[in-house]
C-alpha cells in the first residue's frame, strides 16, 4: 500500500456497493439454483455462472485497487479484539471473493460442465473431468456460500454498529468518502 487514505476513494467505494449488489444476487440465486429443478434452475444456472467470473475479476481489481490506494486506519480507540476481528473478516471476504468462483469453475469443470459467459462464449477447463473431485468440489462450494453469508452478515453488523453505536469515521469512510481528516474534532 503506498499511503494510508483518510477516507476510500471514489473507485473503491464504487467496486465495494457493485459487488456487495452482485454478492448478495449471486448468495440468492445460487440458494434459489440448488433448491429447484423447475424449468428456471437453468435460467439462474445461466446468470451464476458469468456474475460469478465477473465477481473473481471485480475482486481481482478490488484488491489490485486496495494495494494501490491503501485503506484509512482503523480509530485509534479501536480495541485491539475488534481491530484483529476487522483485518481478519476483510481478509476472509477477500479469499472468498477469489475462492467461490474459482471453487465453481473447478466444480464445473470436474463435472464435465462449461462454464458458458455468453451465447458460446465458454471458459476453458482448469480441471479434468473427475465425479469425486467434482462431488467433493460442489460440497465446499456449497459450505463456503454459507460461511460467506455469515460474513456477510457480520460485516453489515459491524457497519450498523460503527454507523450507529460508535458514530465514528469507519462507515463514512465507505459510504459518503468523508474520514477522520474531514470531520472535525467536536463533531458527534
Amino acid at each position: 500500500m503506498s499511503r494510508a487514505p483518510h477516507a476510500f476513494s471514489a473507485l473503491q467505494r464504487a467496486l465495494h456497493w457493485l459487488m456487495a449488489v452482485l454478492i448478495l444476487a449471486m448468495l440468492f440465486i445460487g440458494v434459489g439454483m440448488v433448491s429447484t429443478v423447475a424449468p428456471r434452475h437453468v435460467t439462474l444456472e445461466a446468470i451464476h455462472k458469468p456474475l460469478g467470473i465477473a465477481i473473481l475479476l471485480l475482486a481481482l481489481l478490488r484488491l489490485g485497487v486496495r494495494f494501490r490506494d491503501g485503506a484509512p486506519p482503523l480509530p485509534a480507540d479501536l480495541p485491539g479484539w475488534q481491530a484483529m476481528g476487522a483485518r481478519a473478516s476483510h481478509a476472509l471476504l477477500y479469499a472468498l471473493m477469489i475462492a467461490m468462483p474459482l471453487i465453481g469453475w473447478s466444480m464445473e469443470s470436474a463435472g464435465g460442465y462449461p462454464v458458458v459467459l455468453c451465447g458460446s462464449f465458454y471458459l476453458p477447463a482448469i480441471v479434468a473431468p473427475n465425479p469425486v473431485l467434482h462431488a467433493v468440489l460442489r460440497q465446499a462450494h456449497t459450505c463456503l456460500g454459507f460461511l460467506f453469508f455469515l460474513v456477510i452478515l457480520m460485516h453489515l453488523a459491524a457497519a450498523l454498529f460503527h454507523a450507529l453505536v460508535r458514530r465514528d469515521e469507519v462507515f463514512a469512510s465507505m459510504t459518503s468518502g468523508v474520514g477522520r481528516a474531514s470531520v472535525s474534532q467536536d463533531a458527534d
